[in-house]
């Protein structure tokens, strides 16, 4: 994030550094700012406010921000004796004016504030990190939870989708977004231009949403390799010295890198809208794919397992990683783990929901569980998330809005039969190798 609104407004240096010095009343005078935000009715003098609580909570030190997001969090919430006047004036008289003020005053005055906040140049992205710092201090500030979710609102309004537009990112895309690219990846590290090179090569695609308040910040962005067959292992597909694929010979494209660029955004559904309009526009410019495929890690899978009484009896053989190169061990571990993460994928659950959430992301999306690949990724992270477990998850076309309403509706999983068969052969509690 950054350390000074110097960057967005253009103030001198010497003013941040005035107001830093007395850190709790730059806290209060930021609050009181922005309570005369709220009763301001001129535009111009509300932008110039707005300017002003920006420029002060950029200077403010981390523990002056905490009260400020506390003070927030108190002072700018619904008042309870008006809703509940409201509430029952809408009871006794269920009419569009009693509905209208009972919506107004139900709604947090934060989301008002926020909403003028953001009329300044540059203010979007100063919100999205400002959500970011509520949420590194939500574990231990929970009462800051309203900040979190009534940003998470707006947001999911002013990055709806008809807001973003998708573009594709080759090797002649501007540098800054290269570079960020990068800076961003968050499945599999990129090292280096060399190996970002590799990845824009013409047997692979990445594109990205961008939102016209950030316009030179990637929202989103997925990584698709195009290939012949279903890959199943992730390290071929991440080798730079890989050959390039003659694109007459690819049949399918898979989805082996997803990255949401901004932790500020973190709720906001864009991943699902990404999927699969890149899905239509691949299938379209190149209409010899007809495979649309993930290869996902699996990355509650380890800590799940260590939780599980068979891990016991797993330990050993899992105590290093020689098993990695060690047949024998290899396959002893492959025909207990695999069916185990059929068992975590189907029966596993968070609330009514998959307890991975890789797979609810997929799933929500209307993708299909197609298969579990053993040692699919042998990635340090990759050992120590999932045992080198990896899945695909298949996107069929004709099939994705089916998917999905059954899934948000019953949360009933599309899974291969041979999934279901092994998630049902094995027990947690009596696993032995």
């Amino acid at each position: 994030m950054p350390t000074s609104l110097v960057e967005f407004i253009g103030l001198g240096a010497r003013l941040v550094e005035d107001v830093r010095s007395d850190a709790p009343r730059t806290a209060r005078r930021a609050i009181s700012l922005c309570h005369s935000l709220l009763t301001e009715r001129g535009e111009v003098s509300g932008a110039r406010i707005a300017g002003q609580i920006f420029e002060l909570y950029s200077a403010m030190t981390p523990a002056s921000r905490l009260g400020f997001f506390d003070t927030l969090a108190q002072e700018f919430s619904p008042d309870p004796e008006s809703v509940s006047a409201a509430s029952e004036a809408y009871r006794k008289t269920p009419s569009p004016k009693t509905l209208a003020h009972l919506q107004h005053v139900v709604e947090p005055p934060r989301q008002e504030l926020f909403r003028r906040l953001n009329r300044v140049p540059d203010a979007t992205s100063m919100l999205v990190s400002l959500r970011h710092e509520v949420l590194l201090e939500l574990p231990s500030h929970p009462e800051l939870q309203p900040i979190v979710d009534d940003l998470g609102h707006l947001f999911a309004s002013w990055f709806n989708r008809g807001f973003l537009t998708l573009q594709r990112i080759d090797w002649k895309s501007p540098a800054d977004v290269l570079e960020k690219l990068i800076r961003y990846e968050a499945v599999h590290e990129i090292q280096g231009f060399p190996d970002l090179r590799r990845r824009l090569a013409a047997d692979r695609r990445c594109y990205a949403f961008f939102h016209p308040a950030i316009p030179d910040e990637p929202i989103i962005f997925v990584e698709i390799a195009l290939t012949r067959g279903v890959s199943s292992k992730v390290q071929p597909l991440l080798d730079p010295d890989a050959p390039v694929l003659d694109l007459t010979k690819a049949n399918s494209a898979i989805f082996y890198s997803i990255t949401n660029c901004h932790d500020g955004l973190r709720g906001v559904p864009f991943g699902s809208f990404l999927i699969k309009q890149v899905a239509e526009d691949l299938g379209l410019k190149l209409p010899r794919l007809y495979r649309f495929a993930t290869l996902s890690p699996v990355p509650g899978f380890a800590a799940w397992l260590k939780t599980q009484p068979c891990y016991k009896g797993l330990a050993p053989l899992l105590a290093n990683n020689d098993w990695v190169t060690d047949k024998q061990a290899s396959r002893e571990l492959e025909a207990a783990l695999v069916p185990l993460c059929a068992h975590y994928l189907l029966q596993a659950k968070k609330g009514s929901e998959p307890h991975d959430p890789v797979a609810r992301f997929h799933l929500r999306n209307g993708a299909k569980l197609d298969r579990i690949n053993w040692l699919g990724d042998v990635s340090p992270s990759g050992l120590k998330n999932s045992f080198g477990l990896m899945v695909n998850y298949v996107y069929r076309l004709n099939r994705i809005e089916f998917n999905h309403e059954r899934y948000t509706q019953t949360y009933k999983i599309a899974a291969e039969s041979d999934i279901e068969t092994l998630a049902r052969s094995v027990d947690p509690a009596r696993v032995n190798v």
